[in-house]
């Protein structure tokens, strides 16, 4: 491919992946947007190095969400370990349920979902976010498929533990 032809390729992937791969890396990086901001960087400037040979393979998008799992969990690693923190129980809210209510839930979830271990948080951004096979995640982490299936386990026991109390308290305020 001529480098002026991969230029093109490559800045038209961006126009139209960009978003979507944004959004991943803001998941990836547990809201932070500067962060998220920066590890996409990273991965396009990655890509760009090599896109004769990644757009050449056909699947571009696939490569660079790889390089993004891969740099969102080398971050973590190099990042000093800090013990995990329980979320704050919310509250209640208003007994008529109304769009804010909707928008708390969600950033509730978005938040529990910043508090997994970073690999437990990548296996469910590509699995539920992304809507990735089991195996396209083993495959993009470069793990097997048994430990895609153990890292959803053990993430889902943690969110469910995380907003237990959010629903039993729901649960009491509404009945």
């Amino acid at each position: 491919m001529r480098t002026r032809d991969a230029r093109t390729s490559f800045e038209e992937f961006v126009l139209a992946r960009s978003g979507s791969l944004l959004r991943t890396a803001l998941l990836l990086t547990g809201q932070n947007r500067a962060e998220a901001e920066d590890l996409l960087q990273l991965a396009l400037e990655r890509a760009y190095r090599h896109w004769a040979r990644v757009h050449a393979a056909g699947d571009p998008e696939r490569y660079v969400r790889r390089i993004l799992a891969n740099a969102s969990a080398d971050r973590w690693r190099r990042l000093a370990r800090r013990p995990e923190q329980p979320l704050p129980a919310g509250d209640a809210g208003p007994s008529t349920p109304d769009l804010s209510a909707e928008v708390a839930e969600r950033d509730f979830l978005l938040r529990a979902l910043a508090q997994l271990p970073p690999r437990q948080r990548a296996v469910m951004v590509l699995r539920y976010f992304d809507d990735m096979t089991e195996a396209e995640i083993a495959d993009v982490l470069g793990c097997s498929v048994g430990t895609v299936k153990s890292q959803v386990a053990r993430a889902l026991a943690r969110l469910r533990d995380a907003t237990e109390p959010r629903a039993t308290a729901s649960r009491g305020a509404g009945g």
